[in-house]
């Protein structure tokens, strides 16, 4: 291999990204003709809401839309987004001081630990976690101190005991309930000792909540801000993508501590003019008119989780059932654990037809797991334990 001409700044941190290599053989084996089941990549494959739809289609007809936008979202969408807080939360917020709109969540959080952090400043991350909640701040030149996270582990004391040993103190620490990839979840409870945690030793905090709705055994997930003084010291991120299924029209929120959000749209007039317009439109009916979607996709995969974890028992592979999200967080099964989990999934590509993601791919704390992403219908998924199924047999 020809020796690499340039040398790159910032993206030259970055380790080898594992999971392409898993996509690498998913795609090398469907042009083969080979049916293979994809649980990799967590790609809702639910259609987003028809409303949601049509008002875009209305929207993007009209040439007034078309023009630029403002990078801080339409009034009327950050007012939606504060309505929907008062709705589910009982959170009262300022549209116009403490709601801005974002490309997605990642294209926020990127920017935001841009404003946060700096080299020579560290952040406390979970490990495993998902894998822009550690780049973010690498990409910021700042320390990611790593912080243990399972669904059996005491998280909180972790991330004293983090924050207790590394000097000078962190300055940032960055959540998300529930979790991607573990499906861990926290009670408020939690949030109540972070704030106090925050307020002690002037850290701040910010809360990654994408899968504010995918919870099973709650109609959804608690908020950072219900914890009365949480904007003081924090912000959170709110996410379309999930809840609604609209992953790919990238439209998020991030709300809370009015200092942070106006740091954050100051950054970011001077880089874009947020997301297409008629996108906003469409995601103030989204807020304000469909508010039996997200439980609808909830319960779709709940289903979906259920026919996994069934079918994997069945097969002998027993896994923790997902309390919320839409993945399973799975231990590698003990007779080819020693092959680290991006061999193991680069063997179920081959042999089972199934593509999962390497529990590496979100820290090396993931290396003994993969994560199933419920992306696939309950036939699917079941097709899919049965390629598994052959390979445990033979193995």
């Amino acid at each position: 291999m020809e020796e690499a001409k340039y040398e790159f700044r910032r993206v030259g941190r970055f380790p080898p990204y594992v999971f392409a290599e898993v996509n690498a053989l998913l795609t090398q084996a469907r042009r083969s003709g080979e049916d293979v089941i994809d649980l990799g990549m967590g790609n809702p494959d639910l259609p987003t809401p028809e409303p949601i739809v049509d008002k875009l289609k209305e929207a993007a007809s009209n040439p007034r839309n078309h023009r630029y936008s403002t990078s801080r979202g339409l009034p009327k969408l950050r007012q939606a987004i504060c309505d929907l807080y008062e709705r589910a939360y009982n959170v009262t917020l300022d549209p116009d001081t403490q709601a801005l709109a974002t490309i997605g969540a990642k294209e926020g959080l990127s920017h935001l630990m841009w404003i946060l952090l700096e080299p020579g400043d560290s952040c406390l991350v979970p490990e495993p976690t998902y894998p822009i909640h550690t780049y973010a701040p690498m990409l910021a030149g700042a320390n990611v101190i790593r912080v243990p996270l399972s669904l059996d582990g005491d998280f909180f004391e972790n991330l004293t005991e983090s924050f207790d040993n590394t000097s000078p103190p962190p300055r940032v620490v960055i959540v998300s309930f529930p979790h991607n990839p573990t499906t861990v979840t926290v009670g408020l409870e939690f949030f109540e000792r972070l704030v106090e945690f925050a307020k002690r030793n002037d850290v701040l905090i910010v809360h990654d909540m994408a899968y504010a709705d995918l919870v099973f055994d709650a109609e959804r997930a608690p908020s950072l801000l219900q914890v009365p003084g949480a904007a003081d010291v924090g912000v959170e991120f709110f996410s379309m993508s999930k809840s609604y299924s609209m992953a790919g029209w990238r439209l998020a929120f991030m709300c809370g501590n009015p200092e942070i959000v106006a740091g954050l749209g100051r950054l970011k007039s001077y880089l874009d003019y947020g997301v297409f317009q008629p996108i906003q439109i469409a995601g103030i009916i989204a807020l304000n008119e469909c508010t039996e979607a997200p439980k609808e996709i909830r319960e779709t995969y709940r289903a979906r989780r259920d026919a996994l974890v069934a079918g994997l028992s069945r097969i002998g592979w027993e896994i923790p059932n997902p309390p919320a999200t839409m993945f399973a967080w799975a231990p590698i099964p003990e007779q080819f654990r020693h092959m680290g989990s991006l061999e193991f999934s680069k063997m179920l590509v081959a042999e089972a037809k199934v593509a999962v993601s390497p529990g590496i791919g979100f820290g090396r704390a993931g290396d003994g797991h993969v994560r199933f992403a419920l992306v696939e219908n309950e036939h699917r998924i079941r097709q899919a334990v049965r390629g598994i199924k052959w390979v445990m047999e033979r193995s």
